[in-house]
Order: structure tokens, then C-alpha cells, then sequence
């Protein structure tokens, strides 16, 4: 506890510069808890020293530009990895990488920031501002994951990917109650930084039994899990491994999609398979017009089966297209198309350009001139031989809460992605972070099909029943995992972590100021 409180003071003592300095170092190394490295302890050295800086800030106004730098440093660290995207055609895309990056990493920064402005009382350390400090933080990540179309990366709860019992209470109170929990126990040794109380080492006391129950809890659920499967239904993901620059040349797309059919014909076992699933844009054709390349597809769907497949879907069916959606459909092997699903969530930059009309000098990653169009919420399809299906096209697996039909639950579902656009980074393995907290939450099975890896097959508890490595080609076989009932996150929605996160800001603001 000396300890602490020597560091504590010596990042009190430290000179305005150095001070900043220390503040985007300290937000970089709490990225560093993240998929892959998965260095837990670092988000609790991150935001120790997070809540030192703010409250030895001399105002609130620097306790704001303090957080705002550690904000830059932990986002700029998080989300580097886009900058492949825009190398993939840098003769084009390359000069947007400093602004794109820089401009993403300080428009999330705002969020801690604003948490530092509200939080800040000059050198209050104690359990019922910090506790206040978990809550204000929680609010800014749902912020984030919600204002001009919502980014919500890299959740806190998503350190817990390592531990699959601490994972379980998401289907509780979903990721957002999970990261006020894990924000408020991994800051609470910040208050050891000053004369250590007696009310302090009960809260620390506290801390540690509620984190060991979480454990607990969640090693519980799991040793009673059911591990049941779906009967009569084998899947088969299919993982391709084409480079997003081989994507990108023209006229190659017949030969991606030769790559897919002959992977899932050619593996061994495609006679006791009865589903298939292709990623995104594995298909990258106006399948409604081309009813040759539908019949191609239609040699790889298993006897009596059908194929689930990323593609695009344009309107009208015939003349120049007025939309075009970002889809996967169901394909039977008589070459039809028996339902499709649009992408609900949009990827500003990459399949559209937000405000258009003042930008007409901003081109879109993917090629083509037109913007996609979106669907207005998730859809829901019916799979011949298998449980109805939801759809999740790349990132829109990132999304809390908005993941399944709202007019109809689905009994799986399925993501289908590229990733080649970010190469070996740490991207793809943050995005299937990211899906197995959504099965967790929703409390069904998540199949999922990447171009360039992570592929896999995810059970309702997050667990990892198989998966592929990144920048493979692989062919994985394997069982649809049951659907549970649903779980408390889906039937309250967010009104648990509501009650969390008033339940841990009131007791701050009840507090008397210190002088």
C-alpha cells in the first residue's frame, strides 16, 4: 500500500508536460488488455492511473484535458489496425490514414474526458467517487457505442474474453454491467494513493468478494451447462483465405467464388454435412441476375441442405440499379435464392460516406461509386433442415443489445465477415472477442464464417467449440449448438445496468466536497 501511495504522489509531482505525456502512455497500455495480448492487468494500472491524473488535476478543466489524453492514447492504441484498410489501395486511401485514425481517436476521447470534467474533485481518492467514476465511465462507453451510429470497441468487459466464467454475467446485465463492475474493481486500489482508511480497506474488501463471486457464479453456470446440440444438423464454414488486395482486382471475383465451391466440395465429409456457410462477399455478384452463377453455387449445397452465403442484392433485378445491399442469402440446391437478410449497421467510410453532399471528393473503401443501403433492423430467415437464423454481417456482431429481430428471436446466429481488409492484426481477434460476448448476452449460438480468419463455432455460453486461425485457409466441420431460453439481458434489456450505474453515481454526488 506504501507502494501506492508513493506512485500516487510521484504522478502528482510530475511537471505539466511530463504529466500529459504519461496520461496517452497510460491510456496505450490499457489497449493492451484486449485481444491479442489479453494483459488484464494493464486496464487496472491504466485506470488507476487514469483517476490519479484527474483528481491531481489543479482544475477541472485539466482533470477534462488529462482524460482527453489518456483517451487518445488508449483509442489510437485500440484501433491502429484500420490503418491497413486504407493501405490495401494507399495510392488512393493512404493519405486518409492520419486524419481518419488521429480524427477517430480524438472524437472518442471526449467520452473518458467527460467522465474526468464530472468526476473530478481534487484529490478525493475514496470508494464512493470512484465507485461514481465506474458509473460515469459506463455511461460514456454506451455513449460511444450509440452517438452518430455508435462505436463500441473494445468494451471494458471484453478484458474478461480470458475467462469464461467471468464472462457469464453479461447474460445478466449484458456488457455494459460487466464493464461498470470491472471498471469500478480494477480503479478501487487507486485509493490507496492517499492516508489509507478503514473505510477504504472495507470497500478493497468488498471489491475482491464481489469479484470472486462473479467467478464464481459464472464457473458455476458453466459446470452446469448444457452442452446439447441441434439433431440433424452438421455445418460446414468455409474460410478462404483471399487477400483483400486479390479482392479488390477486377475480374477476379469467378475465381474467388471456383475457390469457395471447390473448398467445400473438395474437403472430406461434405456427405454428412447438411449446412454450409460461406463468409461475406464470398459471392460477389448480384446473385437476382445471375442465375449461371446460382447455379454454380448450387453444386456445393449439401443433398437436402442449403448454403448460407455472403453476397450482394441490388434493385431493381434488371436496367441500372437505384440500391444496393450489403446481404446473405439462402441458397438450395436447386440454385434459388430462398431468403435474404440486409445489413441493419453500416460502416461509415466503407460502405458509405456519411454527409455525402459537403464530402463529394471521399470515395468508399469498397469499390463502387454507389452507397450501400441499409436494412431497418436485423431480419430473421427461415433455413431449410435447420432452426430460423440471424444474420449478422460483419460488424454488426459489435452492437449490445442489437443483434437479433426484434419482432422475431432467432435460434443461432450467424456472422458473416471479411477482416481481409485489416491483414495479421489485432482486429479480427477483437472482432470475435466481440461475437462471443454477443452469444453470452443473448443466450444462443453464434456460427461464425471470416474470409481470413477468426471463423468458428460459439455455443450460448461463449464458449469456443471450434475456431480457425487467422490468415488461414481453413474448412471447419462441426454441430449447431442449442439456444437457451432467453437470458435477463434480453428480457430487461438495459434497465439492470441503468439501476448499476444510478446505484453507483448517487452515493458521489451525496457525499459532502472535500476542502
Amino acid at each position: 500500500m506504501h507502494l501506492l501511495v508513493a506512485l500516487c504522489a510521484r504522478l502528482g509531482a510530475l511537471s505539466p508536460w511530463r504529466r500529459r505525456f504519461a496520461a496517452v502512455l497510460l491510456g496505450a497500455l490499457g489497449a493492451l488488455a484486449f485481444a491479442p495480448v489479453h494483459a488484464v492487468p494493464a486496464m487496472a494500472v491504466s485506470l488507476i492511473g487514469l483517476y490519479w491524473l484527474i483528481q491531481h488535476a489543479a482544475t477541472r478543466r485539466r482533470a477534462f484535458n488529462v482524460a482527453w489524453l489518456w483517451g487518445f492514447g488508449h483509442f489510437a492504441a485500440g484501433n491502429f489496425w484500420i490503418a491497413n484498410s486504407f493501405l490495401i489501395d494507399a495510392a488512393r486511401f493512404g493519405w486518409m490514414i492520419p486524419p481518419i485514425i488521429g480524427g477517430l481517436a480524438a472524437f472518442l476521447a471526449l467520452y473518458p474526458a467527460l467522465v474526468g470534467l464530472v468526476v473530478w474533485q481534487r484529490h478525493d481518492l475514496g470508494p464512493q467517487r470512484i465507485l461514481g467514476f465506474a458509473g460515469l465511465f459506463t455511461i460514456g462507453e454506451w455513449a460511444r457505442g450509440h452517438v452518430f451510429t455508435g462505436y463500441p470497441w473494445n468494451l471494458t468487459a471484453y478484458v474478461w474474453e480470458v475467462s469464461p466464467a467471468m464472462m457469464q454475467s453479461a447474460a445478466l446485465w449484458g456488457s455494459w454491467g460487466l464493464g461498470l463492475v470491472t471498471v469500478f474493481l480494477f480503479t478501487l486500489p487507486a485509493m490507496f494513493g492517499a492516508k489509507i482508511e478503514r473505510r477504504g480497506a472495507a470497500a478493497l474488501i468488498a471489491g475482491l468478494v464481489l469479484l470472486a463471486g462473479l467467478w464464481a457464479g459464472g464457473a458455476w453456470r458453466l459446470a452446469t451447462a448444457s452442452a446439447d446440440h441441434v439433431p440433424d444438423v452438421r455445418l460446414r464454414i468455409v474460410q478462404a483465405n483471399v487477400s483483400q488486395a486479390e479482392k479488390m482486382q477486377g475480374g477476379l471475383g469467378l475465381q474467388h467464388l471456383e475457390r469457395h465451391v471447390a473448398l467445400t466440395r473438395g474437403t472430406p465429409g461434405l456427405d454428412r454435412v447438411t449446412h454450409v456457410i460461406w463468409p461475406e462477399s464470398a459471392a460477389n455478384f448480384l446473385l437476382d441476375r445471375e442465375p449461371h452463377l446460382r447455379q454454380f453455387i448450387a453444386s456445393a449445397v449439401p443433398l437436402g441442405g442449403a448454403l448460407l452465403t455472403g453476397t450482394i442484392r441490388g434493385w431493381p433485378q434488371t436496367g441500372e440499379l437505384d440500391e444496393i445491399w450489403n446481404s446473405l442469402v439462402v441458397v438450395n440446391g436447386a440454385g434459388e435464392v430462398l431468403a435474404h437478410a440486409d445489413k441493419a449497421h453500416l460502416v461509415p467510410l466503407g460502405e458509405y460516406v456519411p454527409l455525402r453532399e459537403f464530402f463529394p471528393f471521399i470515395n468508399k473503401l469498397t469499390p463502387g461509386t454507389m452507397d450501400f443501403s441499409a436494412a431497418p433492423t436485423p431480419q430473421t430467415v427461415d433455413v431449410p433442415g435447420a432452426p430460423p437464423a440471424g444474420p449478422l454481417i460483419c460488424y454488426e456482431v459489435i452492437f449490445p443489445g442489437a443483434v437479433t429481430d426484434p419482432a422475431r428471436r432467432p435460434d443461432w446466429l450467424v456472422n458473416v465477415t471479411n477482416d481481409g481488409w485489416f491483414g495479421i492484426s489485432p482486429g479480427p481477434y477483437q472482432h470475435f472477442t466481440a461475437a462471443r460476448f454477443r452469444a453470452v448476452e443473448e443466450g444462443l449460438p453464434l456460427i461464425r464464417a471470416a474470409n481470413t480468419g477468426v471463423s468458428g463455432i460459439i455455443d450460448a455460453y461463449g464458449r469456443v467449440e471450434s475456431r480457425s486461425e487467422l490468415g488461414t485457409e481453413a474448412v471447419l466441420d462441426g454441430l449447431l449448438p442449442v439456444a437457451l431460453v432467453p437470458t435477463l439481458f434480453v428480457r430487461s434489456g438495459l434497465w439492470l445496468a441503468v439501476i448499476l450505474v444510478i446505484i453507483s453515481v448517487i452515493p458521489m454526488w451525496l457525499r459532502p466536497r472535500s476542502k
